[in-house]
């Protein structure tokens, strides 16, 4: 498996089993990187991974908000949950990871971890993201010439 791959891979559980059990586990997160891959890059890119998805949480959680349409984000499951927050994340804060290699790892993440219909519902989903981020909504403010 790629080290990229398996790095999403393990990042993906992290912020699943933050997600399930809370903020102090994210002290113990090192260590289930260190039982879990023996590769020093894979561990460093998933600890980094993790750390910022989650220390950007309800920035990432509030951008999923706009993108999933008649959908509660807790009304997701947890699998799906972990993985858009990770895949927003790295749209988000990665530059260097081009966009469509982040969907398509999403993609075989859910197909991997998650239901049937999980793929077809994180492409959907991640586009949006994607394009909400590339071409963010204008908002509209008056010019100092108006208010003369």
């Amino acid at each position: 498996m790629d080290k990229r791959t398996e790095a999403r891979e393990l990042a993906m559980q992290a912020l699943y089993q933050l997600d399930v059990q809370g903020d102090h586990l994210l002290s113990q997160i090192d260590r289930f990187f260190l039982l879990s891959c023996e590769d020093d890059l894979t561990r460093q890119l998933a600890r980094e991974w993790t750390r910022g998805a989650w220390e950007h949480i309800k920035e990432c959680d509030s951008i999923l908000g706009s993108a999933i349409r008649k959908w509660q984000l807790s009304r997701l499951s947890q699998v799906d949950r972990s993985i858009l927050r990770l895949s927003v994340y790295q749209l988000k804060f990665c530059p260097d990871i081009p966009p469509i290699a982040i969907i398509n790892e999403a993609i075989e993440l859910a197909k991997k971890f998650s239901t049937e219909t999980a793929p077809a519902f994180i492409n959907g989903v991640l586009d949006a993201v994607r394009n909400t981020i590339k071409n963010p909504p204008q908002t509209t403010q008056d010019s100092p010439e108006e208010n003369i």
